[in-house]
Protein backbone atom coordinates (compact mmCIF):
# COMPACT_ATOMS: atom_id res chain seq x y z
CA UNK A 1 0.00 0.00 0.00
CA UNK A 2 0.84 3.70 -0.68
CA UNK A 3 2.54 5.30 2.76
CA UNK A 4 2.61 9.46 2.81
CA UNK A 5 5.87 9.86 5.54
CA UNK A 6 5.99 14.00 3.61
CA UNK A 7 4.69 15.34 7.13
CA UNK A 8 6.73 15.16 10.04
CA UNK A 9 8.87 12.57 11.58
CA UNK A 10 8.19 8.86 11.35
CA UNK A 11 8.88 8.49 15.21
CA UNK A 12 6.37 11.02 16.16
CA UNK A 13 3.68 8.89 14.80
CA UNK A 14 4.83 6.13 16.51
CA UNK A 15 4.79 7.59 19.80
CA UNK A 16 1.20 8.91 18.22
CA UNK A 17 0.23 5.12 17.68
CA UNK A 18 1.72 3.87 21.20
CA UNK A 19 -0.35 6.49 22.74
CA UNK A 20 -3.46 6.54 21.14
CA UNK A 21 -4.20 3.03 19.50
CA UNK A 22 -2.55 0.98 21.98
CA UNK A 23 -3.53 -0.02 25.36
CA UNK A 24 -3.30 -3.37 27.51
CA UNK A 25 -5.87 -5.66 26.82
CA UNK A 26 -8.58 -5.88 29.72
CA UNK A 27 -9.07 -9.33 31.34
CA UNK A 28 -11.60 -11.01 33.03
CA UNK A 29 -11.76 -11.89 36.72
CA UNK A 30 -14.86 -13.96 36.62
CA UNK A 31 -15.12 -15.70 33.51
CA UNK A 32 -13.45 -18.91 32.46
CA UNK A 33 -10.28 -18.06 33.72
CA UNK A 34 -9.35 -14.80 35.67
CA UNK A 35 -6.48 -14.44 33.17
CA UNK A 36 -8.43 -14.46 30.12
CA UNK A 37 -9.94 -11.33 28.26
CA UNK A 38 -12.61 -10.35 28.97
CA UNK A 39 -15.94 -9.53 27.21
CA UNK A 40 -18.49 -6.77 26.64
CA UNK A 41 -22.31 -7.44 27.61
CA UNK A 42 -21.82 -10.53 30.76
CA UNK A 43 -24.18 -8.04 32.84
CA UNK A 44 -27.18 -8.15 30.39
CA UNK A 45 -29.78 -9.05 31.67
CA UNK A 46 -32.74 -10.58 29.34
CA UNK A 47 -36.71 -10.87 30.07
CA UNK A 48 -38.07 -14.49 30.76
CA UNK A 49 -41.94 -15.89 30.07
CA UNK A 50 -42.73 -15.50 33.74
CA UNK A 51 -41.47 -11.81 33.61
CA UNK A 52 -38.78 -11.91 35.74
CA UNK A 53 -35.51 -11.59 34.10
CA UNK A 54 -31.73 -13.50 34.00
CA UNK A 55 -28.39 -12.70 32.83
CA UNK A 56 -27.75 -14.00 29.51
CA UNK A 57 -26.19 -17.37 28.76
CA UNK A 58 -25.32 -16.75 25.45
CA UNK A 59 -24.42 -20.03 23.85
CA UNK A 60 -24.44 -18.48 20.38
CA UNK A 61 -20.12 -17.73 19.84
CA UNK A 62 -19.74 -20.01 16.94
CA UNK A 63 -22.43 -17.58 15.19
CA UNK A 64 -21.00 -14.32 16.16
CA UNK A 65 -19.10 -13.78 19.35
CA UNK A 66 -19.52 -10.57 20.90
CA UNK A 67 -16.80 -7.43 21.32
CA UNK A 68 -13.52 -8.01 23.72
CA UNK A 69 -13.49 -5.18 26.04
CA UNK A 70 -9.80 -4.50 24.73
CA UNK A 71 -11.21 -4.22 21.24
CA UNK A 72 -14.15 -1.57 22.18
CA UNK A 73 -11.22 -0.05 24.43
CA UNK A 74 -9.18 -0.16 20.98
CA UNK A 75 -11.76 1.37 18.70
CA UNK A 76 -12.71 4.42 21.80
CA UNK A 77 -8.88 5.49 21.62
CA UNK A 78 -9.08 5.22 17.34
CA UNK A 79 -12.75 7.03 16.49
CA UNK A 80 -11.55 10.67 17.02
CA UNK A 81 -8.34 10.24 14.85
CA UNK A 82 -9.61 8.25 12.53
CA UNK A 83 -9.29 9.67 8.91
CA UNK A 84 -8.57 8.46 5.15
CA UNK A 85 -5.89 6.07 4.68
CA UNK A 86 -2.90 5.85 1.93
CA UNK A 87 -2.97 9.02 0.18
CA UNK A 88 -3.91 12.09 2.66
CA UNK A 89 -1.34 14.44 3.66
CA UNK A 90 -2.61 15.11 7.04
CA UNK A 91 -1.38 14.17 9.95
CA UNK A 92 -4.40 12.16 11.19
CA UNK A 93 -4.65 10.55 7.62
CA UNK A 94 -1.11 9.68 8.36
CA UNK A 95 -1.41 8.23 11.80
CA UNK A 96 -4.67 6.39 10.42
CA UNK A 97 -2.63 4.96 7.33
CA UNK A 98 0.16 4.06 10.08
CA UNK A 99 -2.70 2.12 12.40
CA UNK A 100 -3.68 0.21 9.45
CA UNK A 101 -1.10 -1.00 8.12
CA UNK A 102 0.57 -1.87 11.30
CA UNK A 103 -2.86 -3.80 11.84
CA UNK A 104 -1.87 -5.76 8.49
CA UNK A 105 1.19 -6.84 10.39
CA UNK A 106 -0.20 -7.50 13.66
CA UNK A 107 -2.98 -10.07 11.52
CA UNK A 108 -0.30 -12.02 9.58
CA UNK A 109 2.10 -12.54 12.81
CA UNK A 110 -1.32 -13.87 14.55
CA UNK A 111 -1.79 -16.50 11.52
CA UNK A 112 1.64 -17.76 11.45
CA UNK A 113 1.89 -15.86 7.85
CA UNK A 114 4.85 -16.17 5.77
CA UNK A 115 6.51 -12.49 5.60
CA UNK A 116 5.64 -12.38 1.81
CA UNK A 117 2.22 -13.54 1.74
CA UNK A 118 -0.54 -10.92 1.10
CA UNK A 119 -3.09 -9.95 3.62
CA UNK A 120 -6.29 -8.49 2.20
CA UNK A 121 -8.95 -6.85 4.78
CA UNK A 122 -12.55 -8.56 3.65
CA UNK A 123 -15.84 -8.03 4.80
CA UNK A 124 -16.06 -11.70 6.49
CA UNK A 125 -14.77 -15.51 5.60
CA UNK A 126 -17.79 -15.63 3.07
CA UNK A 127 -16.32 -12.80 0.84
CA UNK A 128 -12.43 -13.50 0.98
CA UNK A 129 -13.51 -17.06 0.17
CA UNK A 130 -15.13 -15.24 -2.94
CA UNK A 131 -12.26 -13.19 -3.54
CA UNK A 132 -10.35 -16.48 -3.92
CA UNK A 133 -12.65 -17.94 -5.98
CA UNK A 134 -12.42 -15.24 -8.39
CA UNK A 135 -8.87 -15.23 -8.99
CA UNK A 136 -7.82 -19.25 -9.22
CA UNK A 137 -7.10 -19.71 -12.60
CA UNK A 138 -10.05 -20.58 -14.39
CA UNK A 139 -8.69 -24.24 -15.65
CA UNK A 140 -7.56 -24.72 -11.75
CA UNK A 141 -9.43 -28.13 -10.42
CA UNK A 142 -10.78 -27.36 -7.18
CA UNK A 143 -11.60 -30.14 -4.41
CA UNK A 144 -14.07 -29.79 -1.96
CA UNK A 145 -15.60 -32.01 0.10
CA UNK A 146 -19.48 -32.22 1.05
CA UNK A 147 -19.38 -31.31 4.54
CA UNK A 148 -18.06 -27.81 3.95
CA UNK A 149 -19.78 -24.46 5.02
CA UNK A 150 -21.67 -22.74 2.30
CA UNK A 151 -19.16 -20.24 2.52
CA UNK A 152 -16.63 -22.54 1.83
CA UNK A 153 -18.72 -24.72 -1.14
CA UNK A 154 -20.68 -22.82 -2.96
CA UNK A 155 -18.30 -20.09 -3.57
CA UNK A 156 -16.39 -22.18 -6.36
CA UNK A 157 -19.41 -23.71 -8.33
CA UNK A 158 -20.05 -21.18 -10.94
CA UNK A 159 -16.44 -20.79 -11.84
CA UNK A 160 -14.41 -24.21 -11.93
CA UNK A 161 -14.38 -27.12 -11.77
CA UNK A 162 -15.08 -28.61 -8.61
CA UNK A 163 -14.31 -31.80 -7.79
CA UNK A 164 -16.83 -32.74 -4.33
CA UNK A 165 -15.90 -35.46 -2.20
CA UNK A 166 -18.38 -37.45 -0.03
CA UNK A 167 -17.95 -37.21 3.84
CA UNK A 168 -14.84 -38.89 5.44
CA UNK A 169 -15.94 -41.29 7.90
CA UNK A 170 -12.12 -40.41 9.86
CA UNK A 171 -9.58 -37.69 9.49
CA UNK A 172 -7.74 -40.35 7.95
CA UNK A 173 -10.24 -41.02 5.27
CA UNK A 174 -10.27 -37.19 4.67
CA UNK A 175 -6.51 -37.19 3.92
CA UNK A 176 -6.58 -40.49 1.90
CA UNK A 177 -9.82 -39.23 0.08
CA UNK A 178 -7.94 -35.77 -0.33
CA UNK A 179 -4.70 -37.17 -1.91
CA UNK A 180 -6.54 -38.82 -4.26
CA UNK A 181 -8.42 -36.33 -6.44
CA UNK A 182 -5.71 -34.06 -6.15
CA UNK A 183 -3.08 -33.50 -9.05
CA UNK A 184 -0.41 -30.72 -9.99
CA UNK A 185 -2.28 -27.73 -9.93
CA UNK A 186 -4.90 -28.32 -8.15
CA UNK A 187 -6.61 -26.55 -5.08
CA UNK A 188 -7.95 -28.36 -1.93
CA UNK A 189 -10.49 -26.27 0.25
CA UNK A 190 -11.68 -27.47 3.39
CA UNK A 191 -12.56 -25.93 6.79
CA UNK A 192 -10.10 -26.19 9.84
CA UNK A 193 -12.78 -26.64 12.54
CA UNK A 194 -16.52 -27.37 11.74
CA UNK A 195 -19.04 -24.77 12.32
CA UNK A 196 -21.53 -27.77 13.10
CA UNK A 197 -19.73 -30.24 15.39
CA UNK A 198 -16.59 -28.13 16.42
CA UNK A 199 -14.29 -30.62 14.96
CA UNK A 200 -10.99 -30.36 14.17
CA UNK A 201 -9.58 -31.46 10.07
CA UNK A 202 -6.20 -32.82 9.89
CA UNK A 203 -5.22 -29.88 7.94
CA UNK A 204 -1.40 -30.10 8.56
CA UNK A 205 -1.57 -33.25 7.03
CA UNK A 206 -4.17 -32.38 4.78
CA UNK A 207 -1.83 -29.54 3.67
CA UNK A 208 1.25 -31.89 3.36
CA UNK A 209 -0.84 -34.62 1.00
CA UNK A 210 -1.74 -31.65 -1.44
CA UNK A 211 1.86 -30.12 -1.65
CA UNK A 212 3.17 -33.62 -2.22
CA UNK A 213 1.42 -33.71 -5.17
CA UNK A 214 2.07 -30.25 -6.42
CA UNK A 215 -1.26 -28.60 -5.57
CA UNK A 216 -2.39 -25.92 -2.89
CA UNK A 217 -5.08 -25.96 -0.24
CA UNK A 218 -6.72 -22.94 1.20
CA UNK A 219 -8.22 -23.09 4.60
CA UNK A 220 -11.47 -21.48 6.23
CA UNK A 221 -10.19 -21.13 9.91
CA UNK A 222 -13.28 -18.91 10.99
CA UNK A 223 -14.07 -21.40 13.50
CA UNK A 224 -10.53 -22.24 14.51
CA UNK A 225 -9.59 -18.26 15.01
CA UNK A 226 -10.69 -18.02 18.28
CA UNK A 227 -9.91 -21.53 19.41
CA UNK A 228 -6.69 -22.17 18.47
CA UNK A 229 -3.12 -20.87 17.22
CA UNK A 230 -3.16 -20.85 13.02
CA UNK A 231 -0.38 -22.67 11.55
CA UNK A 232 -0.63 -20.72 8.17
CA UNK A 233 3.24 -21.64 7.30
CA UNK A 234 2.06 -24.95 6.39
CA UNK A 235 -1.00 -23.87 4.43
CA UNK A 236 -0.89 -21.54 1.02
CA UNK A 237 -4.54 -19.65 1.87
CA UNK A 238 -6.47 -18.84 5.21
CA UNK A 239 -9.42 -17.12 5.60
CA UNK A 240 -11.30 -15.82 8.68
CA UNK A 241 -13.54 -13.66 10.14
CA UNK A 242 -13.73 -10.49 12.91
CA UNK A 243 -16.81 -11.50 14.10
CA UNK A 244 -16.21 -14.88 14.97
CA UNK A 245 -13.03 -13.75 16.95
CA UNK A 246 -14.53 -11.17 19.85
CA UNK A 247 -14.38 -8.31 16.54
CA UNK A 248 -17.90 -7.78 15.40
CA UNK A 249 -17.41 -4.87 13.47
CA UNK A 250 -17.66 -5.57 10.03
CA UNK A 251 -14.34 -6.99 8.80
CA UNK A 252 -12.38 -10.43 7.80
CA UNK A 253 -9.40 -11.22 6.11
CA UNK A 254 -8.09 -13.44 3.77
CA UNK A 255 -4.16 -14.06 3.71
CA UNK A 256 -1.96 -16.30 1.27
CA UNK A 257 0.22 -16.40 -1.40
CA UNK A 258 0.40 -13.48 -4.07
CA UNK A 259 0.66 -14.73 -7.00
CA UNK A 260 -2.67 -15.81 -8.36
CA UNK A 261 -4.21 -12.92 -6.62
CA UNK A 262 -1.34 -10.29 -8.41
CA UNK A 263 -2.60 -11.69 -11.91
CA UNK A 264 -6.38 -11.74 -11.07
CA UNK A 265 -8.71 -8.75 -12.35
CA UNK A 266 -9.76 -7.06 -9.07
CA UNK A 267 -11.86 -8.24 -6.96
CA UNK A 268 -13.75 -4.62 -7.02
CA UNK A 269 -12.73 -2.16 -9.11
CA UNK A 270 -12.43 1.15 -8.06
CA UNK A 271 -10.15 3.88 -6.35
CA UNK A 272 -7.09 2.30 -5.14
CA UNK A 273 -6.82 -0.93 -7.05
CA UNK A 274 -5.72 0.80 -10.28
CA UNK A 275 -2.33 2.79 -10.89
CA UNK A 276 -2.79 4.44 -13.96
CA UNK A 277 -6.82 5.38 -15.98
CA UNK A 278 -6.67 6.66 -19.20
CA UNK A 279 -9.32 7.66 -21.13
CA UNK A 280 -9.24 4.09 -22.38
CA UNK A 281 -7.37 2.14 -20.42
CA UNK A 282 -6.59 1.14 -16.90
CA UNK A 283 -3.19 -0.49 -15.86
CA UNK A 284 -3.84 -2.28 -12.48
CA UNK A 285 -1.98 -1.95 -9.22
CA UNK A 286 0.67 -4.55 -9.29
CA UNK A 287 0.22 -5.44 -5.34
CA UNK A 288 -2.25 -7.41 -4.62
CA UNK A 289 -3.84 -5.92 -1.15
CA UNK A 290 -3.93 -2.74 -3.23
CA UNK A 291 -5.56 -4.54 -6.31
CA UNK A 292 -8.12 -6.30 -3.80
CA UNK A 293 -8.71 -3.57 -1.50
CA UNK A 294 -10.59 -1.32 -3.92
CA UNK A 295 -12.26 2.13 -2.04
CA UNK A 296 -12.08 3.24 1.33
CA UNK A 297 -11.64 0.15 3.38
CA UNK A 298 -13.09 -0.78 6.63
CA UNK A 299 -10.03 0.88 8.67
CA UNK A 300 -11.80 0.52 11.90
CA UNK A 301 -12.92 -3.11 11.42
CA UNK A 302 -9.32 -3.83 10.30
CA UNK A 303 -8.00 -2.29 14.07
CA UNK A 304 -10.67 -4.39 15.96
CA UNK A 305 -9.37 -7.62 14.30
CA UNK A 306 -5.87 -6.26 15.01
CA UNK A 307 -6.88 -5.55 19.10
CA UNK A 308 -8.50 -8.70 18.74
CA UNK A 309 -5.78 -10.67 17.84
CA UNK A 310 -3.36 -8.75 20.10
CA UNK A 311 -5.54 -9.41 23.13
CA UNK A 312 -5.38 -13.58 22.57
CA UNK A 313 -1.90 -13.21 21.71
CA UNK A 314 -1.55 -11.61 25.09
CA UNK A 315 -3.30 -14.26 27.18
CA UNK A 316 -1.36 -16.54 25.74
CA UNK A 317 -3.49 -19.74 23.27
CA UNK A 318 -2.35 -22.63 26.39
CA UNK A 319 -4.21 -20.58 28.80
CA UNK A 320 -7.25 -20.10 26.54
CA UNK A 321 -7.10 -23.63 25.34
CA UNK A 322 -7.20 -25.04 28.66
CA UNK A 323 -9.38 -22.94 30.15
CA UNK A 324 -12.00 -24.08 27.09
CA UNK A 325 -11.03 -27.37 27.55
CA UNK A 326 -12.77 -27.57 30.68
CA UNK A 327 -15.62 -25.74 29.98
CA UNK A 328 -16.36 -27.85 26.95
CA UNK A 329 -15.57 -30.85 28.78
CA UNK A 330 -18.08 -30.22 31.30
CA UNK A 331 -20.65 -29.49 28.79
CA UNK A 332 -20.32 -32.23 26.94
CA UNK A 333 -20.25 -34.62 30.25
CA UNK A 334 -23.54 -32.59 31.66
CA UNK A 335 -25.07 -33.40 28.07
CA UNK A 336 -24.22 -36.97 27.73
CA UNK A 337 -26.45 -37.20 31.18
CA UNK A 338 -29.64 -35.51 29.29
CA UNK A 339 -32.31 -38.06 28.42
CA UNK A 340 -32.92 -38.55 25.02
CA UNK A 341 -30.34 -36.11 23.73
CA UNK A 342 -27.76 -36.97 20.89
CA UNK A 343 -24.58 -35.04 20.53
CA UNK A 344 -23.92 -35.22 16.97
CA UNK A 345 -20.39 -35.60 15.42
CA UNK A 346 -18.82 -36.98 12.09
CA UNK A 347 -16.16 -38.62 13.42
CA UNK A 348 -17.19 -39.91 16.49
CA UNK A 349 -17.11 -38.35 20.40
CA UNK A 350 -12.95 -38.90 20.87
CA UNK A 351 -12.07 -36.76 18.03
CA UNK A 352 -10.79 -33.36 18.75
CA UNK A 353 -12.94 -30.17 18.91
CA UNK A 354 -13.32 -26.92 19.66
CA UNK A 355 -15.81 -25.36 21.71
CA UNK A 356 -19.09 -26.40 19.83
CA UNK A 357 -21.43 -29.09 20.56
CA UNK A 358 -24.43 -29.78 18.17
CA UNK A 359 -27.10 -32.27 19.41
CA UNK A 360 -30.87 -33.01 18.79
CA UNK A 361 -33.45 -34.42 21.41
CA UNK A 362 -35.83 -36.71 21.09
CA UNK A 363 -39.58 -34.87 21.15
CA UNK A 364 -38.34 -32.06 20.69
CA UNK A 365 -37.94 -29.91 17.08
CA UNK A 366 -35.23 -27.97 17.35
CA UNK A 367 -37.00 -24.39 17.21
CA UNK A 368 -39.29 -25.33 19.92
CA UNK A 369 -36.53 -26.43 21.79
CA UNK A 370 -34.40 -23.46 21.39
CA UNK A 371 -37.17 -20.98 21.59
CA UNK A 372 -37.72 -22.22 24.98
CA UNK A 373 -34.75 -22.45 26.61
CA UNK A 374 -34.46 -18.19 25.46
CA UNK A 375 -37.96 -18.11 27.20
CA UNK A 376 -37.98 -19.68 30.34
CA UNK A 377 -34.19 -19.76 30.87
CA UNK A 378 -32.33 -16.96 28.95
CA UNK A 379 -30.64 -19.30 27.63
CA UNK A 380 -29.10 -18.43 23.44
CA UNK A 381 -28.57 -21.12 21.54
CA UNK A 382 -28.82 -21.48 17.61
CA UNK A 383 -30.90 -23.92 15.67
CA UNK A 384 -31.44 -25.01 12.22
CA UNK A 385 -28.71 -26.00 9.53
CA UNK A 386 -25.97 -23.80 9.96
CA UNK A 387 -25.13 -23.07 6.66
CA UNK A 388 -24.10 -26.67 6.03
CA UNK A 389 -27.08 -28.95 4.78
CA UNK A 390 -25.10 -31.79 3.54
CA UNK A 391 -22.84 -32.47 7.23
CA UNK A 392 -26.41 -31.63 8.85
CA UNK A 393 -28.45 -34.21 6.89
CA UNK A 394 -25.79 -36.65 6.59
CA UNK A 395 -25.74 -36.31 10.51
CA UNK A 396 -29.50 -36.42 10.52
CA UNK A 397 -29.92 -39.88 8.96
CA UNK A 398 -30.69 -38.36 5.31
CA UNK A 399 -33.79 -36.26 6.62
CA UNK A 400 -34.04 -32.55 6.34
CA UNK A 401 -34.44 -31.85 10.26
CA UNK A 402 -32.94 -28.88 11.97
CA UNK A 403 -30.22 -29.71 15.14
CA UNK A 404 -29.72 -27.27 17.88
CA UNK A 405 -26.18 -25.50 18.60
CA UNK A 406 -24.13 -24.71 21.62
CA UNK A 407 -20.92 -22.91 21.56
CA UNK A 408 -18.66 -21.26 24.07
CA UNK A 409 -16.17 -18.81 23.91
CA UNK A 410 -14.62 -15.99 26.40
CA UNK A 411 -17.78 -14.90 28.12
CA UNK A 412 -18.91 -18.42 29.06
CA UNK A 413 -18.88 -19.42 32.87
CA UNK A 414 -19.34 -22.88 34.20
CA UNK A 415 -23.01 -21.39 35.61
CA UNK A 416 -23.83 -20.89 32.18
CA UNK A 417 -22.82 -24.54 31.44
CA UNK A 418 -25.07 -25.91 34.34
CA UNK A 419 -27.68 -23.83 33.97
CA UNK A 420 -27.97 -24.93 29.83
CA UNK A 421 -27.79 -28.68 31.09
CA UNK A 422 -30.47 -27.81 33.92
CA UNK A 423 -32.72 -26.74 31.60
CA UNK A 424 -32.56 -29.47 29.00
CA UNK A 425 -32.51 -32.12 31.96
CA UNK A 426 -35.81 -30.26 33.05
CA UNK A 427 -37.63 -29.65 29.99
CA UNK A 428 -36.72 -33.27 28.49
CA UNK A 429 -38.30 -34.67 32.33
CA UNK A 430 -41.16 -32.79 31.94
CA UNK A 431 -41.92 -33.71 28.52
CA UNK A 432 -41.40 -37.35 29.52
CA UNK A 433 -43.90 -36.95 32.31
CA UNK A 434 -46.61 -35.66 30.55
Amino acid sequence: MEHVQSCGDSRALDMLIQENFTRRPTVSSHLMDSALPAVAGTDVRVPLADGSSVPYANFDYAASAPCLLAVKEALDLAVPLYASVHRGAGRLSQLTTRAYEDARQTVRRFAGARRDDAVIFTRNTTDSMNLLASCVPLDTTVVVFESEHHANLLSWLHRHFVVRLPMPASAEEAVSAAASALSPGSLLVVTAASNVTGELWPVEELAAAAHARGARIAVDAAQLAPHRPMKMSTVDYVAFSGHKLYAPFGAGVLIGRGDWLAAADPYLRGGGASKLVGPDTVVWADDPQERHEAGSPNVLGALAISAACSALEAAGWPSLVAAEERLLARLRLGLSMVPGLRELSLWGPESPRVGIVSFVVDGWEARALAQTLSDHYGVGVRDGKMCAHNLVRHLHGGSDGSIVRASIGLGTTRAHVDRLVTALADLTAARAAA
